[in-house]
């Protein structure tokens, strides 16, 4: 299965949540609080617990808009390593490139920085990468490619994030376009609006 490449607002209003954390989404989603199509106001039945697992699942997949073999492979990589099993399956997705430019406020959406780091606008510790995947290490400094700095997309998304709070794990200066992954972020830090516990459930079954 690929990656979802519809619209987001009918993603989000089927997941219930604002899966891109845009105000766009935000008001259409509470103009129309209930999932799209024909049926969409209609009672829905209780889910079981397989499908309340696999819609988190689905869930924490669109959030970062990855494929189900990306999204499982990391997980299966999360599981190897020491901790505990949920916060660092968070922790690997967050350090996708992709997430660090949305996080640091480069782009409007995850869907936009991948586009960005994908056509070489992104350039991490001096060197251009062009994969959105790419894991960013503790200390790495992430910027916009020196003739990429005038691409209005990327100014407009960085002063429209600079009335906002920067994530604690990140350092940005919005003049030079340039930014710092501090460290992994801590559960506590994370305002991701999935159970992780039931994810770990659906691939545990």
């Amino acid at each position: 299965m690929g990656r979802y490449r519809g619209p987001a607002v009918k993603i989000s209003r089927r997941e219930g949540i604002n899966l891109s954390e845009t105000p766009k989404v935000q008001r259409y989603m509470e103009r129309h609080p209930y999932p799209p199509g024909h049926h969409g106001q209609r009672r829905r039945r209780r889910p079981s617990d397989y499908g309340i697992r696999l819609r988190e699942k689905q869930k924490l997949r669109f959030y970062y808009n990855m494929s189900e073999k990306q999204f499982r492979n990391l997980f299966v990589e999360a599981t190897r390593m020491r901790g505990a099993t949920g916060e660092v399956f968070l922790q690997l997705l967050e350090s996708r490139l992709d997430n660090v430019v949305y996080r640091l406020g480069l782009a409007h959406t995850r869907r936009q920085a991948r586009q960005f780091v994908s056509h070489s606008h992104i350039v991490v510790n001096g060197r251009r990468v062009n994969i959105p995947s790419y894991r960013v290490d503790p200390g790495d400094v992430i910027e916009v490619r020196q003739r990429s700095k005038d691409n209005p997309h990327i100014r407009a998304s960085v002063e429209g994030r600079r009335r906002g709070k920067l994530n604690p794990w990140l350092e940005f200066d919005s003049e030079a376009l340039k930014g710092r992954f501090l460290h992994r972020p801590a559960r506590e830090d994370l305002m991701v609006p999935v159970n992780e516990l039931q994810v770990i459930e659906y691939y545990s079954r």
